[in-house]
Formats: structure tokens, sequence, C-alpha cells
């Protein structure tokens, strides 16, 4: 039954190629609205908080479908299931771009991230059966190269598309792609047989509901958290109830099911547990780390969208360069637990490199050996954490395992980039006032800044009074910026600090549990 999946040469490389076209798609679209919001915002007539939606809807979209998909490819097939995925998403891919206003192009955005959300797991399940279990190492390192080089090539991508075109051209870009993939799915791909449908009346309605509620809620509260004021707010307040309750309910309800929509025993296998709290680290740090680095070049040193993104580039070529080569060591056996450890302790220095270099106006080129670096480090981690999370699972588990980690690395995402948020506004204020304390208008350095502001300032043909309040607001401005700067370097601070307490977690818990299980795979 195992090896029924199993494909070779010329139809092994096009159901590959469908499978990470379609991983491309939904990452790509994840991250390339980012660098639009500012256009959609004008163009629709939206404000800030309004226009975050557009990613909010889509991650809850995704976050809701993600943990249902192994059961859904049972109930409809896996082929029919991952073309309709394809399907839905291009559909809504075109009405997003046809949206005319804000909440019309927020709800197609769910709709959109409903359809994505299965493209990912169900193609890393897709690409895992495809492969004797021999190269399954391989495999997890191609299907790696599509889920972490798509959040890279998102801003690049959609700062040229915004730059040239218009925003909708974002989406419409996913219309060609998501026609040959359908047409691709329809002709190769193959479902497997050991599922049974189930009777209307056996699905788990109840369990829908709750996991939609929770993790819908909980993603809420993390996405919008930070411009609600948390707890401040009775939205959030209301969520995190409704959150807790959920989940509660959710794990009762999925334990005693006859037949759950998702099957949270396949957690008893402790590989996929560890690589499930693996997942969330990685995602805390892979999307976190793509958030903050553009935020920082764009808002501090005011570079464009286009340049952010492409300095994001080489850092995923390193990535790239590494999957392979990552593959091919775990496929002779190299320790899984060491290439983690060894990819924590270098996204450590990624980060701690971070904390050093950053200033109000560093240069371009300080930024590429420490993102190399970073490339490097998450080449480490992906496939071993994804190759480990599933590899004492077997036939059916693969699918629900796939989907656990990845439904674990967008919550980890949303969580880093809510963390990132609020703990930058906060420290920031906290720096701000501490710098003030520090400008003491008498101070002969003060008054000479102030009055060089000044000159310079009726120079450009202002008044004496006009220039002097130019100047204070000049000065006040480099503040603001110092107190950002000082918040953008805790958060690197930080991230390499929790990377680092990961590592002797790792080494501790795989050795003492897996010694026995590793060696068996290798044997069938």
């Amino acid at each position: 039954m195992q090896d029924s999946l199993v494909e070779y040469g010329a139809r092994r490389v096009i159901i590959t190629i469908t499978a990470i076209l379609c991983a491309l798609l939904e990452i790509v679209d994840s991250t390339i609205v980012n660098v639009a919001l500012n256009e959609m915002k004008g163009n629709l007539g939206a404000t800030l908080s309004e226009v975050g939606w557009v990613i909010t809807a889509y991650a809850i979209g995704n976050v809701i479908i993600v943990p249902m998909t192994s059961w859904l490819s049972q109930q409809f097939g896996r082929r029919n299931y991952f073309a309709a995925s394809i399907i839905i998403f291009t559909v809504f891919s075109f009405l997003c771009g046809n949206a005319t206003n804000i909440w019309e192009l927020v709800f197609f955005r769910l709709m959109q991230g409903i359809g994505g959300g299965a493209l990912l797991v169900t193609s890393q399940t897709i690409i895992t059966e495809s492969y004797p279990i021999e190269k399954r190492s391989m495999a997890q390192a191609i299907y790696g190269l599509g889920v972490i080089i798509g959040p890279t090539l998102g801003p690049p991508l959609g700062g040229y598309i915004v730059d040239n075109f218009s925003w909708p051209y974002i989406f419409y870009i996913n219309i060609p792609i998501g026609i040959a993939a359908t047409l691709m799915t329809l002709q190769f791909v193959r479902s497997p047989k050991y599922a049974e449908k189930r009777k209307v009346s056996d699905v788990d309605w109840l369990g829908i509901a709750l996991l939609a509620v929770t993790v819908g809620s909980l993603q809420f509260i993390l996405e919008r958290g930070h411009e609600e004021d948390w707890f401040a707010s009775g939205w959030i307040v209301t969520f995190t109830v409704s959150a807790v309750l959920g989940f509660i309910l959710f794990l009762w309800r999925e334990l005693t099911f006859k037949y759950p929509i998702v099957e949270l025993r396949v957690l008893k296998n402790s590989n996929l547990r560890i690589g499930t709290i693996m997942s969330f680290v990685l995602g805390f740090g892979l999307y976190g780390s793509t958030f903050i680095v553009p935020l920082y070049t764009q808002s501090i040193l005011g570079w464009t969208a286009l340049q952010s993104g492409a300095l994001m580039i080489p850092a995923a070529l390193t990535t790239a360069f590494m999957m392979p080569i990552i593959g091919k060591l775990l496929s002779k056996g190299a320790k899984q637990q060491l290439l983690v450890s060894l990819g924590l302790f270098i996204f450590f220095i990624y980060s701690f490199w971070g904390y050093k270099i950053l200033t109000p106006d560093t240069g371009k080129d300080a930024f590429f050996w420490m993102l190399i670096v970073r490339g490097a480090g998450l080449g480490l981690l992906f496939i071993p954490i994804t190759s480990l999370s599933l590899s004492t699972l077997k036939g059916q588990e693969i699918g629900q395992g796939a989907a656990f980690t990845g439904m674990m690395r967008q919550l980890g995402g949303s969580f880093g980039i809510a963390a990132i948020t609020t703990f930058i506004a906060n420290a920031s204020q906290k720096y701000r006032l501490n710098l003030i304390s520090h400008l003491d208008e008498t101070d002969f350095a003060v008054q000479q800044r102030l009055q060089a502001l000044k000159g310079s300032f009726i120079a450009k043909g202002m008044t004496p009074d006009a220039a002097m309040n130019a100047a204070y607001k000049m000065l006040d401005l480099s503040v603001t910026k110092q107190a950002t700067v000082l918040s953008y370097m805790d958060v690197f601070l930080y991230l390499g600090v929790i990377f680092l307490i990961c590592i002797p977690f790792i080494l501790f818990v795989k050795e003492r549990k897996s010694k026995e299980k590793i060696d068996l795979s290798g044997v069938h």
C-alpha cells in the first residue's frame, strides 16, 4: 500500500513541478500584497487598519482550512480536492483584482485563503508520497525550496508589478499559473486508495465549526491585537474568550467523536510532537525576520519596495543552494537533531549580527553577508524539522502530520509578527522618553545643533520663527528614528536568544526517544 503512489521518471518530475507551483502560488500570495497596501489604501479609499485586513483575512482563511486538508482529501479524493482548491484560488484571485471596495476585497481574500491553504499542505503530501521512502528527505528539500523562496519572491515581485502596472495585477498574475496547475493536476496527480468517504451524517460538522471559531479567533487576536490595543478592546477580549472555549470544546470533540475532522491521535508520535513545536519556532523566525528586515529598510532607511525585496534575494538563493545538499546529507543518515541545532545556532549568529549593524543609516552592503547567514540557517532548519516530523509516520498519517506542521508554521508566523509589531511600538515609546530626558535645551551641543538646523532652514528661505520650529521638528524626528532603531535592535537580540534557548531542548529530547525509530525507517 505504502509505495502505490510512488512515481518514476517524467511523471514524477511533472508532479513535483505542479506541486511546487501550487505551493509557490500560495506563499507568494501571502507576502506579495504587503508591498501594495499603500496603493490599495488610496485606490479603495480605506484606512491603514482596514487595509491590514487584506492580509488578516487571507491568513484566517489559510489557518482554518489547513487542519482540515487531510480529511477533505479523503472525502473528495486528493486529485479532485487539489484541483478544486486551485480553481477556487484562481477564481478569487480574479475577483480580488476586480474588487471595488475594501470589504469586497477582504471577503475575496478570505475565500482565496481557503482555496490557498490546501495548496500548501496537499502539495507537501503529494511530493512526499511520490518519492520512495529512501528519497523522502530529498523530496522535502525540493518542497522546502518552494516554501522558503516564496516569501522572499513576494515583495520584489509585488514591488515591480505595483511600480510598473497597478495593484490588481498582483492578483491577475495567479490566473495563468492557476489554469496550468489545474490541468496538470487533473492529468497527472493520483488519489490514494486508503480513504473511505464518510456519509453526510458522519461528518464532524461541530468539529469544523469549533475549529473555524478557535483558529479564526486566534488569528484575529494576533493580527489585530496591536491595532486595537490588546485587552483594552472589547473585541479582543470577546475573541480571546471564544478562542479558549472553542479550543477546549474542540479537543473534547475530536477525542470523543468517531470520525474526527482532525486526527489529534497522530500527535502520539513523539517525533511529530517535537516537529510541531519546532515548526512553530521556525514560523516565528522565518516570517518574523522576513517581516522585520523589509520593514526596517523601508521605514527607517527609506528604500522602495523593490529595493528592500531585492535585498532578500541572495539569502533565498543561499537557502536554495543549501536545500539539496541537506537533503543528500539526511539521506546519507546525518542526525537530524544536529542539523537543526546547527541551524538554530546560525540563526542566533544572524540575529546577533543584525543587532550589531542596525543604525539610522546602515548601508546596503552591511546587510549582504548577514542575510546570507540567515539563508544558510533557514536551509538547515527547514528540511530536518519537516522530515523529522514526518519520518516515522505511515500512509494516511503523513497528510495529517503535514497539516499539523503547516498550521503551526502559519500560527508561529502570525505570533511572531504580532509580537514584533507590539514590541516595536512599546519599546520605541520607552526609548523615546529615555532619549528626550537627555536632551537639555541649555546644553551647548543641543543649542549648536538647533542653531545649525535653523541656519540651514533660513538659507532655504524660511522666516526665523518658522526655521526654529522646523529645527525642533527635525530634532524630534531624529529622536523618534533613533528610538525606533533601538527597538529594532532589541527585536533582533531577543529573536536570537529565543533560538539559542531552543538548542539544548532539541539535543536533549530527540536523542532519547528516537534512537530505535530512525534505524527502523531505514529498514523498509
